[in-house]
């Protein structure tokens, strides 16, 4: 039995124990069917024992018309559940007036209460799960050619806050994180998002891993981004992975597991420190790099065609430093794109698109 029939097995035969993961979609809370329903229980309960202990401290006006030996609490019970479960042997009833009036006025209303919160809550709380799968199927139909990102921290958000400020929509971003809060935050920011190990194949199999196109790894721990790219890579052996390590020994072993794309955090961090330390206009001149919509921005688009046959230092309005040609990045003073050709990509610094016109590089409003 090969390793993803054995996790469907796996995922068929725990169905039946725990609920299965689904996605988390923005503006949208559920609890739990058992945790709803288990709430309405205890809820139910306490109607029929308040109903229990009225009837039971005015046990003198009921009356026994089998037995006819007296009333005692278990009588009441007896008389409390079958009278608010509409069945109503009349083998026990109120004999005098008072109580038949407290039957009408304070009984009725709990009765109905009790069939309201089990009955009706106990189909809505199915119907919401129903809607929630169907939701969860439709939603899973959609994602194709989509991004996914794994860790919902300060990288993860930050990658996110880039991608939308390159207009791709939050409807095309999943996020997967072990983190309840993380799972939050992310649809409070608008974001679809599925709790759990992103290691575990059917969790990946939630997020339509197979079918996305990029996918960034921003976990806390190398050892969990090592295993997470290689069970992506697994999956899906053409989408671009780009991840985050924090030691960078690890990053040769990240590389060979299948990541296009290795990013050490220290090590970039540190380097610009240093930039900034040495040369406080050049730290600057990065920071304002990285800081997506604010001042200059990094961007890579499509050469037009009035742009064809052109030099890289005849384009106007922005800086080329590098030509993608043949799915291989030359830089600006290669001599084998010193002329651009149909088909090329270029990468451009240029001014920020989101940006105040007003602002400037030193953005002294910042400090």
């Amino acid at each position: 039995m090969t390793a993803e029939k054995r996790d469907r097995s796996v995922q068929r035969g725990a169905r039946g124990w725990r609920q299965e993961t689904l996605v988390s979609l923005p503006q949208r809370q559920y609890r739990s069917a058992i945790s709803e329903l288990s709430g309405r229980v205890v809820m139910a309960l306490a109607i029929l024992l308040l109903a229990t202990l009225i009837v039971y401290l005015d046990r003198g006006a009921y009356s026994d018309n089998v037995n006819g030996d007296g009333f005692d609490f278990i009588d009441a019970l007896y008389y409390s559940t079958v009278t608010i479960t509409t069945t109503g042997y009349g083998d026990l009833t109120p004999a005098a007036p008072h109580a038949r009036l407290i039957n009408a006025l304070v009984i009725t209303p709990l009765r109905i209460a009790f069939l309201v919160l089990l009955v009706g809550t106990t189909l809505e709380v199915l119907a919401n799960e129903g809607a929630r799968g169907i939701r969860d199927t439709g939603w899973r139909k959609r994602m194709r050619h989509h991004t996914v990102v794994i860790g919902y921290g300060t990288k993860g958000r930050s990658a996110i806050a880039t991608m939308l400020r390159h207009d791709i929509p939050r409807e095309k971003i999943v996020v997967i994180d072990e983190s309840a809060q993380a799972i939050s935050d992310a649809n409070y920011d608008g974001l679809a998002a599925i709790r759990g190990d992103a290691t575990r194949r059917d969790l990946l199999r939630r997020a339509e891993i197979t079918k996305a196109r990029e996918i960034i790894i921003t976990l806390d721990r190398d050892d969990s981004a090592i295993l997470a790219v290689l069970t992506v890579r697994q999956m899906n052996p053409r989408a671009h992975v780009v991840v985050a390590v924090r030691d960078h020994e690890n990053a040769s072993l990240l590389r060979r597991s299948g990541a296009d794309m290795v990013v050490t955090s220290s090590d970039a961090v540190g380097r610009l420190m240093g930039l900034s330390s040495v040369n406080p206009h050049v730290g600057n001149v990065m920071e304002d790099l990285l800081s997506s919509g604010v001042g200059m921005e990094v961007a890579e688009r499509q050469v037009t065609p009035e742009e064809v046959g052109r030099s890289v230092d005849q384009i106007e309005g922005e800086k080329i430093v590098a030509v993608v040609r043949n799915e291989t990045v030359r830089r600006f003073f290669d001599s084998t794109v010193a002329t651009l050709k149909a088909g090329d990509r270029v990468v451009v610094v240029r001014r920020s698109q989101h940006q105040d016109p007003h602002d400037v590089i030193t953005r002294e409003d910042d400090f």
